[in-house]
Formats: structure tokens, C-alpha cells, sequence
């Protein structure tokens, strides 16, 4: 009842007494407001749960310092609004949230807001009007139902993947002028039910035309090689994307622009496309310093010329200085065929190594040819000039001058070469000289390498690697140094040093290489925290040879993995189980997966 004169009694009291503590509430010292909050949610799991956090501001800021009384209430009050919102992009809109706000019952205790969640059925689609016009309505690339039909629950994000698919595929088949005239969703909140119109007309289709250059660099015969499809192909930007992305991958040019002409596409609605590319800096430096187990401290230096003609010749020179080996690597690349992948290279080398099994220099020019197959190998064919003097052990030391030629290929299959989830590599090579022929000695070697990298679960890695290798001469002695086979190291068998396996030489108890390798390893990983990851391992093998002795060796340990752009940092604390006495030896290593 509400008495004349008094306009104050016509507030409801339980409306009074909710106004008169927001209003004691607010009156409280700002230093006095600092709480702890709690939020429960109940009723949804899954997708929807981990949509509804996302969404619900109030548990967001529930670990916030900073939060307020007022604030508290604020955030209540918007929370069932926001459930409603994020379950809505799963079909739900019959929502019903029970929501509850307790006070601390003690001086400095927990705020509880709880929300129980009655998410209801879903809405499923009642009808669907889907058309395709215009003239690419036959297309065979739009399918020819929509891909949600009547009775599928309405799902937001299945809802926009159809459309994406639909103008995904108006754009690659070439209808550039492609619009949406028709794209709704209605609820139909009595009978419960959604209906979808999605309306395309494709407009008319374009094709490539010819692609013209702006730049100033290199050949036009040349340019025109990275170019993937011919005048006439439908209007594909993916095909235009790819152009330039080789033009930027063949680091020729910094910055390249792609220009479809639409507007001067004639009768045959053909589009010339125009390709401003800005020359790169021709010279490129780098100096790093790195450490692995293996070599020590190391230093290199690195240069790299770009571009050196028009024909797109390249040029680069290392320098590499560490305790056991030196070298120093000159490359002069020329671009064939397909210039993306393809080119003959002229390698000259010059090294200097002091392991554990073996010590000498060694100079080399190498000239290949390297071209990718259809199938994705690398396959590298080439001839080396060596001349190399060294020495393994006491009694065996001795030169090496001739001519090797040798046949590789390789693959490398993984989602990311650098931090490996799944994927792989294997490379095999086969080398030889003849006697009289190209070289004093005679030999035959072939060699297979392999790893393997698999996500076993959530957050767990199987990695296994292999090298296995046979040499076919008729003394160890007739196969120079740097050709043997050796184990121990980092990549090898950890728990020993740098090529510290091998054949032993009865007579002088000296390593002094092998004719054969098997070398094995198994390790699973375990992601702990953030980059952080355990590993667990065995590795396994030796190299061998009929006229000396090696014993099967074996050893075990335990790593830590910290992932970084340029590959995981690699610590591994490896026992040496067949060493007599036992022994533990600390590797270190940087560098990709793959």
C-alpha cells in the first residue's frame, strides 16, 4: 500500500533491505574491500564448460587483487547473461541458470558465487534454403546440398565452417565477384527450432592471364621459372599466394607484391597479373658461437652473397674453429630447371679433425647435381676430388688421393622440422673409387640413416634413430680415414666421447675404424612444464670390422629438453652400461628435431 505523502513505503521491503547493504557496502574503506572469491560452476562439461569460463567474467577476475565488493556484485549480476552467451554457439537457448552470492561468515573469508546450469536441448535446424546462381551454379566444386541439414542441431562453428567451404571453393574456382545476397539464421523461439537461408550467386568466373615483372634483378628467362601455372588456369589466389612465397623463399628480393589486373580482363576474362619485386641486400653476415659435448666451444662465421648475376648464381663461405675440428666450406650454387629446388653446386673444402679415433686434414671439391623428384626425395649425384692425410693409430697412418663420385637421397617428412611432433627422416648414400681408375685404392660404402619422432597422448614423444652402414674393400687400410666407421658422441652412442668406438687392432689395443656400422637409439620424452620437457634413453651398437674386435656396446641415461625457435637445448647425463669401469659422461647439444 503506498499512503499519500509517503513515497518512501512504496518500496518493497526486501527490495529496502538488498539497497540499504549495496549502499553500506559502498561506504566501506577502499582498504577494507579486498576479498577472496570463489566461483562454482555445475551442470555443463567439456566444450561448453571451457566455453562458459572463458566467457564468465567473474571467474576470470576472481584471482584479481584489485577486486572490489561493488565490483563483485557487478560481475554477479552480468554472469548468468554471459552463460546464456556462451553455450548459445552450441545449439543451446533454453538456458536456465540458479545463481547464488554468499558472504564470508568471518573477517577475511571466501566469497562463494555458484551457478547451476540447466543448458536444456538443443535447437536443431527445421529447414534449410540453400541456392547457388549465376553462371557458376552447375560448378561440381559447390556441394549440392548445405552441409547442415534439417534435424542436425544447430552448431555455430559447423555452421561457419559450411559457409567458409562454400566461398572457399567460389574463390578458388575463380569467381572473384562472388556474394553472399542471402545469409541468415532465425530462431523460431515457439517451436524450437532454426531455420538457415544461405544464398550465392558466383557472379562470372576469371582466369589467369599472363604475369608480367617489375624488378631489375634477374633474367626474365630465369623469373619466369618460378611461375607455377600457365595463362588460361582458373583464378586461383592460393596459386598467386604460392608465387610469392618462392619468389621470397629464393631470398632474391625482400619484398614482393602480387597485382591481379581484374578490371583489364578482356572477352576471355583473363587477368594479367603483375609482380613488383624489390631486389634484397646482396650481402648477408652471421657469426655464432655454440657448445656441444662432442667438439667443445665453437665459433663460426658465415657469409652469403644472394645474388651474383642475373642467372641467380649464389655464393656462401664458412669458417668453423672448435677444439677438434676446423674447417672451412666454399659454396658457388646455380639454379636449374625448377630454381626453387633444383640446382649444380661446386663445393670446395678444406678440414682439419682430432677425435678420439682418428686426426688428419682433408681437402675436397665436389661438384652435384641436386634435384627434388615428384615423390619428394632429394636426390644428389656428384663427384669429389679428395686428398686427405691422416692417422688412426700408431702403425696406421697413410694419404689418400683420387676421385669419389657418390649417389644420396633424402626426405624429410614432419609438421614442424624445427620442435617435432610427428615425422621423420632417412638418407641414404652410396659412395665408391676404383683402383688405377680414379684413385689408388679401392672401395665401395653405402650407408642408411634414419629417425623417427611420434606423439604418443598428450605431451609425450617416442624418438628412435638409426645408422647402419657397410663398407666393401678388401683391407681397412685401402679406406681412408674420414670414410671409416666410428661410434661414440651426442648423435651416436652417448656414455662415450666423439668417435671413441670402433675396431680395436689386436696387435696395438688402438682403434682403428671399421668396414661396418649398427648404431641404435630409443628415447621417450615427457613434457613437464611450459618449454620444459624429461627424457629417459638407451643407445646401442658399435662399428665392426673381420680383422679387428668390437665388443656390442650399450648405455643408458636421463636428459632435460628446453624448446627454443631454433631447436630444443639438449642435456643429457648418459651411463656408459658395457664401459669397464662404468662411467657417466654429461652431453650437451642445440639444434632442430629433424
Amino acid at each position: 500500500m503506498c499512503l499519500p505523502g509517503r513515497q518512501r513505503s512504496c518500496v518493497p521491503r526486501p527490495r529496502r533491505r538488498a539497497a540499504i547493504v549495496v549502499c553500506c557496502l559502498l561506504l566501506l574503506p577502499i582498504e577494507a574491500l579486498a576479498l577472496s572469491l570463489e566461483v562454482k560452476v555445475a551442470g555443463v562439461e567439456g566444450q561448453e564448460e571451457k566455453n562458459v569460463l572463458a566467457m564468465l567474467a567473474i571467474y576470470q577476475e576472481q584471482q584479481d587483487d584489485n577486486l572490489t565488493v561493488p565490483r563483485l556484485l557487478a560481475l554477479h549480476r552480468r554472469a548468468p547473461e554471459q552463460i546464456r552467451d556462451a553455450l548459445a554457439p552450441f545449439g543451446l537457448y533454453r538456458v536456465e541458470v540458479e545463481d547464488s552470492l554468499t558472504q564470508p561468515q568471518t573477517d577475511g573469508g571466501r566469497w562463494v558465487a555458484s551457478y547451476r546450469i540447466d543448458p536444456g536441448e538443443p535447437v536443431k535446424i527445421g529447414s534449410v534454403d540453400y541456392q547457388i546462381t549465376g553462371p557458376g551454379a552447375d560448378n561440381p566444386a559447390f556441394p549440392k546440398e548445405f552441409p547442415m541439414q534439417p534435424g542436425d542441431v544447430l552448431l555455430h562453428a559447423d555452421y561457419e565452417r559450411a559457409k567458409g567451404e562454400i566461398t572457399s571453393a567460389a574463390s578458388n574456382e575463380g569467381y572473384v565477384n562472388a556474394e553472399l545476397v542471402r545469409r541468415t539464421v532465425l530462431i523460431d523461439p515457439v517451436a524450437y527450432e532454426a531455420h538457415i537461408e544461405f544464398h550465392l550467386d558466383t557472379g562470372p568466373q576469371y582466369f589467369l592471364g599472363r604475369v608480367s615483372f617489375q624488378q631489375d634483378l634477374l633474367a626474365d628467362k630465369l623469373i619466369r621459372k618460378y611461375v607455377g601455372f600457365e595463362p588460361g588456369a582458373v583464378f586461383d589466389p592460393d596459386l598467386l599466394l604460392a608465387l610469392q612465397g618462392r619468389l621470397i623463399g629464393a631470398e632474391y628480393f625482400s619484398e614482393v607484391e602480387i597485382v591481379p589486373k581484374i578490371d583489364q580482363a578482356g572477352p576471355d576474362r583473363q587477368v594479367p597479373i603483375e609482380v613488383i619485386a624489390k631486389r634484397n641486400k646482396a650481402n648477408k653476415y652471421r657469426v655464432g658461437v655454440g657448445f656441444a659435448t662432442d667438439i667443445g666451444p665453437r665459433f663460426s662465421l658465415d657469409y652469403r652473397r644472394r645474388y651474383i648475376n642475373r642467372w641467380g648464381h649464389k655464393l656462401r663461405a664458412e669458417i668453423e674453429v672448435a677444439p677438434v675440428t676446423q674447417s672451412l666450406v666454399g659454396e658457388y650454387r646455380i639454379p636449374i630447371r625448377d630454381p626453387v629446388a633444383d640446382y649444380v653446386m661446386i663445393r670446395p673444402e678444406i678440414y682439419a679433425f682430432d677425435t678420439a679415433g682418428r686426426q688428419g686434414t682433408l681437402f675436397k671439391v665436389t661438384g652435384v647435381q641436386s634435384v627434388l623428384t615428384r615423390s619428394g626425395w632429394r636426390r644428389d649425384l656428384g663427384l669429389d676430388y679428395r686428398y686427405e692425410d691422416y692417422e688412426v693409430a700408431d702403425e696406421d697412418s697413410d694419404s689418400f688421393n683420387g676421385f669419389v663420385p657418390h649417389a644420396s637421397w633424402s626426405k624429410l617428412v614432419a609438421d614442424d622440422p624445427i620442435n617435432t611432433k610427428n615425422g621423420w627422416r632417412l638418407k641414404f648414400l652410396l659412395q665408391g673409387t676404383a683402383r688405377n681408375v680414379l684413385s689408388e685404392t679401392s672401395f665401395l660404402s653405402t650407408a642408411v640413416n634414419g629417425k623417427l619422432i611420434r606423439s604418443l597422448g598428450q605431451g609425450n614423444r617416442f624418438i628412435t634413430r638409426a645408422s647402419l652402414g657397410a663398407t666393401w674393400a678388401t683391407s681397412i687400410t685401402d679406406v681412408p680415414a674420414s670414410q671409416r666407421f666410428f661410434a661414440g658422441g651426442d648423435n651416436s652412442i652417448r656414455g662415450w666421447g666423439l668417435d671413441a668406438l670402433g675396431p680395436i687392432d689386436p696387435d696395438t689395443g688402438q682403434i682403428v675404424g671399421g668396414r661396418y656400422l649398427a648404431v641404435g637409439s630409443l628415447e621417450y620424452e615427457r613434457k613437464l612444464k611450459g618449454p620444459w620437457s624429461a627424457a629417459v634413453f638407451t643407445d646401442f651398437g658399435n662399428a665392426f670390422d673381420p680383422d679387428s674386435t668390437a665388443d656390442w656396446e650399450q648405455s643408458a641415461g636421463l636428459g632435460v629438453r628446453f624448446a627454443t625457435p631454433i631447436g630444443p637445448v639438449r642435456v643429457d647425463l648418459a651411463y656408459a652400461l658395457t664401459k669397464e669401469p662404468g662411467g657417466v659422461r654429461l652431453h650437451f647439444g642445440l639444434g632442430p628435431d629433424l
